[in-house]
């Protein structure tokens, strides 16, 4: 498979007031201080900012990364989400399956030239059949975080949930580099494990033929700490500061696209149909 290159970054232009027009503001989006799924949220980040340590992270990464579970086609992978629901997510109780329609179809309206991106975002939370597959919520969904250093303040809950986590006494882990060297980059860090990296690591192992920026895009997508909160600059590359701005671009579409309006996915199978031939074709490996 050829990998495409980008023509430029995007621009201002394609950054619509998203959310407006489900009568919703931006600021009704990301609610943990209050709402009717809080305590579901609450709890799925308590086990998660208790359980993800280095260790764990790196055994995750080792029992998955030679993505030898499963073969199957993205479409039956984008099948087996309309049975997950997210407990991190405070915006949504529907399967994560429309939630994939809906941010590629917010990426289509704004960006109709690339429709690799458009299959970015059907592609970016297709690693939560992580838990089809046995795995708790709490390692397969949430914003993520890097492992091995100080949680910083924008961290979700950080101030209430990482108590019990055995890595916060670790003085090796409780600096603000860590395990880490300044601006040794995002891709020499270990991230909680989750559905991010996982997906990162499927489309790696199966040669996905999509640019650089679809594999960062979905690597780093739920990385909230960094692309909205601000923190862990110290750690990233130039390379990811380059990146930063086609991540947030993604997240507009990931996050102010959540809607109950539901898309007609029948009538748009074909056409995601036609990009997954196009870019990732066939029986894949997880």
């Amino acid at each position: 498979m050829k990998v495409i290159r980008l023509d430029a970054d995007p621009s201002e232009v394609y950054r619509p007031e998203a959310g407006a027009e489900h009568g919703k503001l931006k600021t009704d989006y990301r609610n943990y201080t209050a709402g009717p799924l809080l305590d579901r949220v609450y709890n799925t980040y308590l086990l998660m900012h208790t359980h993800q340590t280095v260790d764990f992270v790196r055994k995750k990464g080792a029992e998955y990364g030679a993505c030898a579970q499963h073969r199957m086609s993205i479409m039956e992978a984008l099948d087996l989400l309309d049975n997950v629901v997210d407990e991190s997510d405070p915006d949504v109780d529907f399967p994560n399956s429309y939630h994939a329609y809906q941010t590629a179809e917010g990426i289509r309206q704004a960006h109709p030239d690339k429709d690799w991106f458009q299959l970015v975002g059907l592609l970016h939370d297709m690693g939560k059949i992580l838990a089809l597959a046995g795995e708790p919520q709490w390692a397969v969904v949430g914003d993520t975080f890097p492992v091995g250093c100080r949680v910083q303040e924008s961290v979700v809950f950080s101030d209430s949930t990482f108590h019990d986590n055995p890595d916060t006494k670790n003085p090796l882990y409780n600096s603000q580099y860590g395990i880490y060297q300044p601006h040794s980059g995002l891709a020499n860090v270990l991230m909680s494990w989750g559905h991010d990296e996982y997906m990162y690591k499927v489309m790696k192992f199966n040669h996905f033929a999509l640019p650089q920026e679809a594999f960062y895009m979905i690597r780093f997508h739920s990385f909230y700490p960094w692309h909205t909160g601000g923190d862990y600059m110290h750690l990233c590359s130039n390379e990811d500061l380059r990146m930063l701005a086609w991540v947030k671009e993604f997240n507009k579409f990931d996050l102010y696209t959540k809607c109950k309006d539901l898309p007609d996915v029948t009538q748009l199978k074909p056409y995601y149909q036609s990009l997954i031939d196009k870019y990732c074709p066939g029986q894949l490996y997880w």
